[in-house]
């Protein structure tokens, strides 16, 4: 496995990437020998240190993780520990995708993602910008696959890559379905139904 170390407004000297690069691939290989890349970042917010940890495992399925702590090392070891965590959790499951992706690829959507600016607040009268007339500002763009998968594996991808929803296309219904983080701590799932005539008339 590829470990990509990189810093944030502060010099990773050899000692700490040596620590990440060695303890990274250890503990991602107790559960999963397949892993294909690893990018982390380490940064320095006043008196913390931030880490943030992705591991690319392939079938575009990604692992991720963040902590904070004082200390460079134990920010690291700290998202590490929940890397593992992710990843004894659903060792069956991804050694089981994995076995059926080398026989069986599955289709995939391409989706562009868009991050809109927020509303800027009122400070001019409203005889000058009516809200008809406001358009959201596109700040940032990228690209990205829609799995063809279950919703149970939807629901496990989105876990995996700390995401608060995915798309995904149902690999029963063959429809385009999103899961989510609800507030009550419980999964959502959205799978749209094409209205028949009758409902619409």
């Amino acid at each position: 496995m590829q470990v990509i170390v990189k810093g944030k407004n502060i010099d990773v000297g050899d000692a700490l990437r040596e620590h990440i690069e060695a303890n990274l691939e250890a503990g991602v290989s107790k559960y999963f020998d397949n892993a294909i890349d690893a990018q982390v970042i380490v940064s320095r917010d006043n008196h913390n240190f931030h880490t943030e940890c992705s591991v690319h495992i392939g079938s575009g399925i990604d692992v991720t993780a963040s902590a904070d702590h004082v200390d460079a090392y134990s920010s690291f070891d700290a998202t590490a520990a929940r890397i593992e965590k992710q990843l004894r959790r659903y060792k069956r499951r991804l050694k089981d995708h994995h076995g059926k992706e080398r026989h069986n690829a599955k289709m995939r959507f391409a989706a562009q993602s868009y991050i809109l600016a927020q509303e800027p607040e009122d400070e001019q009268p409203e005889t000058e910008v009516s809200e008809e007339d406001w358009q959201p500002l596109i700040i940032a763009e990228s690209s990205a696959d829609i799995p063809d998968c279950s919703v149970g594996e939807a629901v496990m991808r989105m876990d995996l890559a700390n995401l608060p929803a995915m798309m995904f296309h149902n690999s029963s219904t063959r429809g385009l379905n999103v899961v989510y983080r609800r507030s009550d701590g419980n999964i959502g799932w959205i799978d749209p139904k094409i209205a028949s005539s009758e409902n619409s008339a």
